[in-house]
């Protein structure tokens, strides 16, 4: 192309021209269109192109030139930062076991055990990290979104990592209370902060980080999410009188312990506007240091939805016993979806019967997850019950669209009932091989094919193909459920 007999190339087109086609383009491809030349590099970062940032950062040191280029160029005017810390694998030995290892929780009076050096690199690692991305951000008032999730923490919950640990590679916890420091700026730095989202951070939030945002931002803020508490004793991350501030929050996801009956009465208050998503975590540890005698009574979920409406909750509980969770399942709560993730007790048959009857109106996903090292031995719901509880599930919850179970017996004939009492309505059904059981009298059958048929069966009940889940290592639902469970908060609370 020629104008007057000039050549006109690509690195003669205006700024703004530039700017217009890359808005067309997908990050990645943003990037590799910028290599044209100089003049493209330099609209890259234009603020109208990177109205959000998603990272997702391996806890590695490799990690950290990229994220100081992306923080420097994009830090001081990205509207919605959302960034995920994780360790690709967990180190073990030594007492550093993966969560999904089951790591003891010490008990009062021992010593914790020694963590590799593996380990003590990574949480050093980590923290340098947390500090690049929140120095990037204490200045941008036009931050509109921001969530943080470290799921490297998780072991924190099983009493793995301690301030024993901490101290090997934070001496008299500097960059801790830097950290904390550039979280409290950042919200008393911000003017349109309307979506704050902490999940398994190492220690970023305190009691006190809320009350550096301004009166004017917390009535304004929308979701409010706090899975983050690490403090030991009975200390929240939120009281009921802070929360009376956040008049129009739509959404909330908190530790279950932290969520009172006062709380519920504040939201259940008519200056506030209608809840509609309420995500709670429930931890045996969190149950072990705090109590459940301060959770909402059934009047005080029955005050809370008649001022919301259309309310919906999200439960996931790790290792809890079935006793704590007959106390928890109050027939008022409007359950819509609840993750049951277990590596030392079990859920019971009858916690599963009473989901069923208590929530058949509200119950859209149910999983089942058991994490057990003895396959040989995986509980059985049915046993000793006229009626499978899965099977009562499927029936009475005629909204159920999300079934997921691993490391449950699920008898071969009960899959097959589920799967034509819901039909084309389930639209996720995910069983593991291991987990499914053939009854002596159709193996004995040699005329069928028993594997066959059974798929076959399942497949027409769908009216889709169907087969069980082969490498559980493909499903984050299960060899990641905490990252999969904040994963689905967030949509959870994005689809109001």
């Amino acid at each position: 192309m020629s104008v007057c007999g000039e050549a006109v190339g690509a690195g003669s087109l205006p700024s703004e021209l530039v700017v217009h086609i890359f808005s067309f383009l997908a990050a990645p491809d943003r990037l590799r269109a910028s290599a044209a030349c100089s003049h493209w590099r330099e609209c890259l970062f234009y603020p109208a192109l990177w109205p959000r940032l998603r990272l997702s950062l391996r806890v590695s040191p490799a990690e950290r030139p990229r994220l100081e280029f992306l923080m420097r160029k994009c830090g001081w005017f990205v509207r919605e930062l959302r960034v995920q810390f994780a360790a690709d694998n967990y180190p073990t030995g030594g007492g550093g076991a993966a969560a999904g290892e089951g790591a003891a929780v010490a008990g009062d009076g021992e010593a914790p055990p020694p963590l590799s050096p593996r380990w003590l690199d990574l949480l050093r690692t980590y923290l340098e990290l947390v500090l690049c991305v929140l120095s990037s951000v204490r200045n941008n008032r036009n931050l509109q979104k921001l969530s943080l999730f470290g799921d490297i923490s998780i072991l924190q919950q099983h009493g793995s990592i301690s301030n024993t640990y901490l101290g090997k590679v934070d001496p008299d916890g500097k960059k801790i209370k830097q950290i904390q420091q550039l979280f409290e700026e950042i919200l008393g730095n911000s003017r349109q902060l309307k979506w704050l989202s902490c999940g398994l951070m190492l220690q970023i939030v305190t009691p006190t980080s809320l009350s550096s945002l301004s009166n004017p931002i917390a009535n304004t803020m929308e979701h409010l999410s706090l899975l983050d508490n690490h403090i030991p004793g009975n200390t929240t991350l939120i009281t009921a009188v802070e929360l009376e501030r956040f008049v129009n929050l739509r959404s909330l996801a908190l530790d279950f312990c932290d969520f009172t009956a006062e709380m519920a009465r504040v939201l259940a208050d008519s200056n506030h506007v209608p809840l509609h998503r309420l995500s709670l975590l429930v931890h045996s540890v969190s149950i072990m240091h705090k109590s459940l005698d301060n959770m909402p009574k059934d009047e005080n979920w029955q005050a809370l939805t008649r001022n919301s409406t259309n309310l919906r909750v999200y439960i996931m509980a790790f290792d809890v016993k079935s006793d704590d969770m007959l106390r928890i399942l109050k027939p008022s709560i409007p359950l819509e979806r609840i993750h049951f993730d277990s590596y030392v007790t079990c859920v019971s048959g009858a916690v599963v019967d009473l989901i069923s009857r208590q929530y058949d109106k509200f119950l859209t996903h149910f999983i089942l997850m058991n994490d057990v090292v003895d396959m040989s031995a995986f509980p059985d719901l049915s046993d000793n019950r006229n009626e499978d509880p899965l099977v009562l599930l499927a029936w009475r919850c005629t909204r159920l669209s999300l079934l997921a179970v691993h490391g449950y017996t699920v008898w071969a004939h009960n899959l097959i009932a589920i799967a034509r009492l819901r039909g084309s309505d389930l639209k996720v059904l995910e069983v593991t091989e291991e987990s499914i059981e053939f009854d002596q009298g159709e193996l004995a059958d040699q005329d069928v094919d028993p594997v066959h048929n059974f798929i076959e069966q399942v497949s027409l009940g769908l009216g889709r193909p169907w087969h069980a889940v082969m490498d559980i290592e493909l499903l984050s639902v299960f060899t990641e459920p905490t990252r999969h469970f904040y994963r689905e908060m967030q949509s959870f609370s994005e689809g109001i």
